[in-house]
């Protein structure tokens, strides 16, 4: 990829699912340091031990299933039906889903949602035209349980880089 930006075929590089062990891994070895680290994060869980490394290092943080939606082989419904984020859109005039894609602005997060509908898209983009209080922010960074959604328990094998989620996630599963 450094190469291809050399050549003018990429304006910037960036890394997804990457770690705070293995980013700092390849930040030993790039010449071209990632602009983007693109990984799940949601208001269950939240990688401030990762943003934290990101943002010292001046890599941008872009955060997918920002909902945690239930798939095939992963997710749920611990955004969605977080009692935390529902209090909050109680005495606000907001949504649940905008409540959540708030939150994860105000990290410094760009968010990546998925919608098809009209309304929807109408809805997410409102979440600019206000803020969470301190208190809010800070019940749903200290409320809510955290866990990995995408645990990516298809990555391990005997025989191949990562034997463990531990060694996958960098300790931080």
């Amino acid at each position: 990829m450094e190469e291809c930006s050399k050549l003018g075929l990429a304006k910037s590089i960036g890394v997804s699912n990457i770690g705070t062990k293995k980013l700092s891994d390849l930040l030993l070895h790039a010449t071209i340091p990632p602009a983007v680290n693109r990984v799940e994060m949601n208001a269950a869980w939240q990688q401030e031990k990762l943003r934290g490394y990101c943002r010292e290092k001046g890599i941008q943080v872009s955060a997918w299933s920002p909902l945690r939606a239930t798939g095939a082989a992963w997710g749920s419904l611990a955004v969605m039906e977080s009692p935390v984020l529902k209090e909050v859109a109680l005495i606000s005039s907001a949504s649940i889903l905008q409540i959540a894609l708030r939150w994860i602005y105000e990290q410094g997060a760009c968010v990546i949602v998925k919608s098809f509908e009209k309304e929807r898209m109408k809805e997410n983009l409102q979440i600019l035209e206000w803020g969470l209080s301190e208190e809010d922010s800070e019940n749903i960074e200290l409320q809510i349980p955290q866990k990995r959604g995408c645990a990516s328990d298809m990555s391990i094998f005997e025989e191949g880089p990562y034997r463990s989620l531990d060694e996958l996630w960098d300790g931080d599963a």
